[in-house]
């Protein structure tokens, strides 16, 4: 109870409230006995127990008046705190509701202001704070010059000068009034007025004094001076008008200048927009017409191969004459633009030009494989067209030949044009010139007859007319491909200067067909120019008309109108094409139709299991699975990794560990200088070779497993032969242009000195590993040793009788050598490397007792191997007694009784290639895989866009059939579009 009221223990948290009075309750005094509240108390009579009774009691049950004392204090205390806890409990509520609702007002924030859209890439686009005042200074500025520079309006001022006029005459009017009606009647009162008013008038019209007096010699009585008041009044109204009306232009002018400022601002956030559109330009199918559709297939079977008998005989306009004669003139005249190149006297056209020829709302031409439009109307453009042909035509022409059979393709749309579609050739020619190819006249030659040969070309036969028509080349190859004239035309140029033209039977003649023994189907006579080479399109055709309208032969009858001019050229060959067009196409259409199912039925039955694949899609097939197997690269794991490179390094690095290291340092004679020479040597070569060779083991190892995985892939039943051709060439290529970064050289360097330094085996299991490994290399030389021995001293007895083999004489010559040579190292177990010159002798003499004649170099050349196979035998028998003889090393170390110093040497070659395999099998895995993968990827990518690459790698009739089964499908279905759209314009 004492602890209670103290407070040190628990209470019922209902009861708090009331410990005050129950502490103040305390120190009253029961029947004698005063508790003070800290469990003590003094006693004034009784026992200790009756006390603690009494208060006991006090406390349970209304028995003493203080308990009712205490209960009426207690409901007081109770109804007080209630009222606290309210009001407390209502201002929690309201702060904590202010609280939570400010938590949630923020929350709801920040989700709006993450659901606004990213606005960041304003601060991309939009210049920064620096520009915009720049931007705004020079606007002001701008603002300024104009404001000082049109204060007043030209016209406005010119119309106040005019109102100034007319004041000025209404007051000469009005004085020379006054003046009259002063001389009929003088009033001194309006003469003073009139005195004032003369004044006023001579400041407003720069005027003296004196001027006004001797022009008003008689007072101006008549009027009043409320009038003359009056009128000044209204003149100065009408200035201050004037006035007001300069300030509302100035005004004016300035709202006109920030409604300028503003529409800048809007342009510029409109230009952005778009800008940012067209980023993600939106495609969309356009109708292509009806030429279009035509010069696609026709670009589609330029490249054909008639390998299958079905020729391209669709019809096109073949532009063919000799050289000089008009060709290409006749040409821009049709197309009304001036596309080609030019040169005097000089060969031009060097390879066949397509021209498809459409109407269009702008004069634009474009190459088939190129997006640029050249704008046929401005010059500029004009002149970079002639320069691109010039320069594909040129990019054409390849292995010093002049001509080139590769087409160029090229659109041209305009209003009014004619749709066809023509090819134009080289001019035919009669010599070659010395910058010309030998086979020059010759190709052009075969390349008009080609064309020619088309039974459904319309051939646009040019004759030049200013020269005689005895020496043309072009008619006689017409009427050859051509004989009844059923698809040629025959077109007359440079008419304004033909010599002959004071005879116009000759003219008539040639017009109808009777002077060339070719026949054609329609005769014109056309001006191309006036041989200017600036005259536009527009000049020559004007100039065209004019001759002929003026000409001589029109008027004497010798020529037809619908035979003259471009313009009915153009229409009698347009008309011709489609004519041929609708004619043929349908047919053409039926023989593709038919080598499809050809090609069909033969891919069937030789690949009946197989998709007909191109070679663009076969070269994608190949590509994945390259790429599969470089992913396979990356899956080797680290523990195969490190045998490959432990493997690699020891084929690199035995023979020169043995030759410069070992062989010499074992044979210096003690464990000393054994140990000094191996220290000695190990560190020049870690130094200068050994990270070298180390690096060229890893790219060989590298190579050699990513080569093992190509080789599995080759084993799987899935396999394709059709890409090995591929592959070997794309891996040779980046495996060609790999190289290890050079930086893992000095990395190795450091590494590989830092491990040959130590020089103490550090376990038995190190010790025996490094003994079998001295083993396994000693017997590898040996028996390389063993077959060179073999080889010089030819067949045993048992090979003799078994493999009928016999000895040469140069090896029976070294087997004499070699006896001698035994005797020696047998009476010398631990003999030098070299041989004495006193031993040299006694084997020369020796061998001369047996009538043996031998050189010493010959007997040193016995010698080597045969001491070689020595001493790695002894090398042998010291690697089995080293077995067991660790605890004998790690107490007596270099003093040891075997000696072990080999064995350490080899334990240290083998530490170092451990340590070098670890670092190159993370090279590999960590950067030279990827870096392989990525030249592999460059080179995929480099003969995907080689199309003469697939063709070398990617062969076979396989391949060659369904790239034809392709082709032919394509056509076919280009041409049944065609004749549908045919149809549905018919």
């Amino acid at each position: 109870m004492a602890q209670l009221l103290r407070g040190k223990a628990s209470i019922d948290p209902r009861f708090k409230h009331i410990r005050p009075t129950v502490y103040a309750l305390s120190r009253v005094n029961f029947s004698g006995f005063t508790y003070n509240g800290n469990g003590s108390g003094r006693s004034s009579g009784g026992s200790q127990r009756r006390q603690n009774f009494y208060y006991q009691e006090f406390l349970r049950g209304p028995k003493f008046g203080g308990y009712q004392y205490y209960q009426s204090s207690r409901g007081y205390g109770m109804l007080v705190g209630r009222v606290l806890r309210g009001v407390l409990k209502l201002r929690y509520l309201v702060l904590g509701g202010a609280i939570g609702g400010g938590v949630t007002l923020n929350k709801r924030y920040e989700e709006w202001k993450d659901g606004l859209p990213d606005m960041k890439w304003l601060e991309e686009v939009l210049p920064d704070n620096d520009k915009w005042g720049q931007f705004t200074k020079s606007l002001l500025a701008v603002k300024d010059s104009v404001k000082d520079s049109i204060e007043i309006d030209p016209r406005l001022k010119q119309l106040s000068e005019n109102k100034i006029n007319e004041w000025r005459e209404w007051f000469d009017k009005r004085l020379d009034n006054a003046i009259e009606a002063a001389e009929t009647q003088q009033n001194p009162q309006i003469e003073s007025s009139f005195q004032n008013l003369s004044e006023l008038i001579s400041d407003l019209y720069g005027a003296t004094k004196e001027e006004l007096r001797s022009k008003n010699t008689v007072n101006a009585k008549s009027l009043s001076a409320e009038e003359s008041r009056r009128r000044v009044d209204t003149l100065q109204s009408q200035v201050d008008a004037l006035q007001t009306e300069i300030m509302n232009v100035q005004l004016k002018y300035q709202r006109e200048i920030e409604k300028l400022e503003k529409e800048n601002r809007d342009l510029r956030q409109q230009y952005l927009i778009l800008k940012t559109n067209r980023k993600q330009p939106q495609k969309k199918r356009i109708k292509k017409s009806l030429i279009d559709m035509y010069s696609e297939v026709l670009d589609e079977l330029s490249g054909y191969d008639t390998s299958y008998s079905t020729a391209d005989h669709l019809p096109r306009v073949v532009v063919v004459g000799d050289q000089s004669s008009g060709k290409t003139s006749v040409l821009e005249a049709i197309a009304q633009a001036r596309i080609f190149p030019r040169g005097s006297g000089e060969m031009m056209t060097r390879a066949p030009v397509k021209v498809t020829l459409s109407e269009g709302p702008y004069h634009v031409a474009q190459f088939r494989d190129s997006d640029r439009e050249y704008d046929l109307t401005r010059e500029s453009d004009l002149a970079d067209l002639r320069r691109d042909v010039e320069i594909r035509m040129r990019n054409s022409v390849r292995g010093g030949k002049t001509v080139s059979m590769d087409v160029i393709s090229m659109t041209v749309k305009g209003p009014g044009l004619q749709r066809m579609v023509l090819v134009d050739l080289p001019g035919i020619i009669s010599t070659q010139t010395v910058d010309m190819a030998a086979d020059t006249k010759d190709s052009i030659k075969h390349m008009t007859e080609h064309y020619m040969s088309n039974p459904n070309a319309i051939i646009l036969c040019i004759q030049d007319g200013s020269v005689d028509a005895e020496r043309s080349n072009v008619t006689d190859l017409v009427s050859q491909c051509d004989p009844l004239g059923k698809r040629t035309i025959f077109v007359l140029t440079k008419v304004d200067m033909a010599e002959d033209l004071a005879d116009p039977n000759r003219i008539r003649k040639i017009l109808s067909g009777k002077l060339f023994p070719m026949k054609a189907l329609g005769y014109f006579a056309v001006v191309t120019g006036r041989g200017r080479k600036d005259d536009s399109i527009e000049t020559i055709r004007e100039y065209e008309e004019k001759f002929f309208k003026n000409s001589k032969l029109f008027q004497s009858g010798v020529t037809m109108s619908h035979q003259v001019t471009t313009r009915n050229l153009s229409l009698a060959v347009a008309d011709r094409f489609w004519k041929m067009v609708r004619e043929t196409i349908e047919q053409q259409a039926d023989a593709f139709k038919a080598t499809r199912f050809n090609l069909e039925t033969e891919w069937k039955n030789n690949f009946p299991r197989l998709r007909e694949s191109g070679r663009d899609e076969l070269f994608e097939k190949a590509k994945g699975e390259v790429l599969d197997e470089v992913v396979n690269l990356s899956q080797v794991s680290a523990k195969k990794w490190e045998e490959l490179l432990n493997d690699k390094l020891w084929e690199k690095l035995s023979n020169y560990v043995f030759e410069n290291v070992y062989l010499p340092a074992a044979q210096s004679g003690s464990t000393n200088s054994f140990n000094t020479m191996v220290d000695i040597k190990l560190r020049q070569w870690a130094e200068q070779a050994l990270p070298a060779k180390s690096v060229e083991a890893g790219w060989e190892a590298l190579q050699k497993e990513f080569q093992h995985l190509m080789e599995v892939a080759r084993k799987t039943p899935d396999h394709d032969d059709l890409y090995d051709n591929l592959k070997s060439a794309v891996i040779d290529e980046a495996i060609r242009r790999h190289s290890w970064e050079d930086k893992a050289i000095d990395m190795l360097r450091v590494i590989q000195l830092n491990t040959l330094e130590d020089r103490s085996v550090h376990d038995k299991n190190e010790w025996d590993q490094a003994v079998r490994f001295f083993e396994s290399s000693v017997k590898e030389k040996l028996q390389h040793t063993e077959q060179t021995i073999s080889e010089m001293f030819g067949p045993t007895t048992t090979q003799k009788w078994l493999h009928w083999r016999s000895s040469t004489e140069d090896q029976n010559k070294r087997k004499h050598v070699k006896s001698e040579l035994d005797k020696i190292l047998g009476s010398d177990s631990k003999h030098s490397p070299t041989l004495s010159y006193d031993e040299l002798t006694t084997v020369r003499k020796n061998l001369q007792r047996n009538n043996v004649e031998v050189e010493t170099d010959y007997i040193r050349e016995t010698w080597y191997p045969i001491y070689r196979r020595h001493f790695l035998k002894q090398a042998l028998n010291r690697a089995y007694d080293c077995r067991k003889a660790y605890y004998l090393y790690t107490q007596q170390g270099s003093d040891c009784e075997i000696n072990c110093s080999d064995v350490v040497l080899f334990w240290r070659i083998q530490q170092v290639i451990k340590v070098t395999a670890n670092a190159l099998r993370q090279q590999v895995i960590n950067r030279e895989a990827r870096r392989l993968d990525k030249e592999i990827k460059e080179v995929l990518d480099e003969y995907g866009e080689d199309d003469e690459k697939k063709q070398q790698l990617l062969t076979g009739k396989r391949v060659t059939l369904a790239e034809e089964l392709i082709r032919v499908r394509h056509i076919q279905e280009k041409l049944e579009e065609f004749i549908n759209a045919l149809n549905q314009e018919k």
